[in-house]
């Protein structure tokens, strides 16, 4: 295939963000391939768009187009920003977890609906800040009309080998490194279900952006408070090769269903509009506005708190 345009003239509202395992959307081609330089550098890779059901898709690989980026490296604040720019208000984030509970068994997928932050600060995780102040809810880091629509397409595909856990609480731990075995049998007495390092702080971001964000996780190992071996990288790996027929199925189920929404409130995240503008209005008085951050965030919100 040759070259693509490097420009795309309408809005594209949904996206998907790959992580391990996940690296592009089977199946298609790219139409274009943008790459938007944001207040906050350039996303993590560039966005390849791709027509799906006549609706355009954003695909952004999480950690680089060469998995070049460990966790705390992903440029996370580019990478909502730029997808946010292009019109995006709903992502379907995508990551390889391990088990903290002996029901969720390695290939299983997971709905989370709740997050422990252990991450250690060293990540960017907010837009408001340099004289700019907002602080936006978080009670209920996912969205849970997209949620439903995950839940929705992965009981379509019970007995097809898609094997759906509907809630979770998702542990954040820093890496790179995986878990002591001490810190697992900790997250297990929390009641945690899984663990990655990828859903902070992009999720907290999404919310910032006013956009609806879900993720779907694949349990590719028992981290490392199960009788069984140790995880490692080849252990992950392993699991994320025998099931991504599974995976690639269920995205695309999802997207088949979003795609028939694509102007929708649902799709829109009309739910979400305003929250980031009230957060910022109540806080950050208009004389105290630092007007370079200012000018950052109206790269996400034009007009934002325009006098």
């Amino acid at each position: 295939m040759g070259s693509v345009p490097d420009t795309f003239d309408r809005p594209v509202h949904i996206a998907v963000i790959g992580g391990t395992g996940l690296s592009k959307i089977e199946g298609f081609d790219p139409i274009a391939t943008l790459n938007p330089k944001t207040p906050w550098g350039y996303p993590a890779s560039p966005i390849q768009i791709v027509e799906h059901n006549g609706v355009p898709i954003a695909f952004l690989a999480r950690h680089g187009i060469h998995h070049q980026y460990a966790p705390h490296e992903v440029p996370s604040r580019a990478s909502i920003a730029a997808l946010r720019h292009i019109g995006v208000r709903t992502v379907i984030a995508f990551s390889a977890v391990g088990s903290l509970q002996e029901e969720v068994k390695p290939m299983d997928f997971v709905v989370p609906d709740q997050v422990i932050d252990r991450t250690k600060g060293v990540r960017p995780f907010t837009f408001f800040e340099g004289g700019l102040v907002g602080h936006v809810g978080f009670a209920d880091p996912f969205d849970a009309k997209i949620a439903q629509v995950v839940k929705q397409c992965a009981e379509a595909m019970e007995g097809d080998g898609v094997i759906l856990h509907e809630k979770g609480t998702l542990i954040c731990m820093e890496g790179p490194q995986f878990s002591t075995r001490a810190e697992s049998n900790m997250y297990r007495s929390w009641g945690g279900t899984v663990i990655n390092m990828s859903v902070l702080p992009e999720a907290k971001l999404a919310r910032e952006a006013e956009m609806a964000y879900q993720m779907i996780c694949m349990a590719t190992d028992y981290d490392c408070w199960h009788s069984t071996e140790d995880v490692d990288v080849a252990m992950v790996m392993k699991y994320m090769a025998a099931n991504s027929q599974n995976a690639k199925r269920l995205i695309g189920a999802v997207l088949d269903e979003l795609s028939k929404h694509d102007n929708s409130d649902m799709v829109l995240a009309k739910h979400w509009e305003g929250a980031s503008v009230g957060a910022v209005s109540f806080m950050t008085k208009p004389e105290g506005r630092n007007p370079e951050a200012l000018r950052s965030v109206q790269y996400l919100f034009p007009g934002f708190l325009k006098q």
